[in-house]
């Protein structure tokens, strides 16, 4: 977390929380949604307007955390805002290692290391990790599909509607109190 958003939550520790005003959506872009989006449709169905702005995104990605109870948020200064997820909490990208494998990070540019791996009822693979649990983006489904076919990554089907519940995760944290769903792992 950034230096200067400690200092805001030193300084006004009571800042109502925000919901419901930004999406992360499956391939890792994240979502603006004003009163006129929230009004027509939940997300993903609305998404709002993609936030494109680099410095930005940077600033949400430094300071992209969950809760005790899973549900993940931006720390904006003194407010948390909660994050609607269209998929997981990550969104992996990979690389290839040089090596025949294969280089996992996150959305936010956070290394991590794959673990176990689920396929739904979409054919979308999900990724647990010691960080938590995130979909393989679309554009890396071929590297993905070779470590498969290698027996180095073998999915299970999954449900998609078990995910957040079996990997701690609350997808939709609108309208939600402070108690509920799973701790998290972050």
């Amino acid at each position: 977390m950034d230096e200067i958003v400690k200092a805001a939550l030193k300084k006004w520790p009571n800042v109502p929380d925000c919901r419901d005003w930004l999406g992360l959506d499956a391939r890792g872009d994240w979502y603006m949604r004003d009163d006129r989006c929230q009004a027509a449709g939940p997300f993903p169905q609305v998404k709002g307007s993609r936030i494109q702005h680099e410095k930005l995104r940077e600033f949400i990605h430094r300071n992209y955390l969950a809760d005790a109870q899973g549900a993940w948020f931006f720390q904006n200064g003194p407010q948390r805002v909660y994050v609607e997820l269209e998929a997981a909490p990550w969104i992996w990208r990979l690389e290839e290692d040089g090596a025949g494998g294969v280089r996992l990070a996150t959305h936010t540019g956070q290394p991590a290391t794959p673990g176990a791996a689920w396929l739904d009822e979409q054919g979308r693979l999900f990724l647990d990790s010691p960080i938590g649990l995130g979909l393989v983006h679309t554009l890396d489904m071929g590297l993905a599909a070779e470590q498969v076919e290698r027996g180095l990554w073998v999915p299970e089907t999954v449900r998609f509607a078990e995910l957040p519940a079996r990997h701690g995760y609350v997808p939709s944290p609108a309208g939600r109190g402070a108690a509920g769903g799973a701790p998290a792992r972050h």
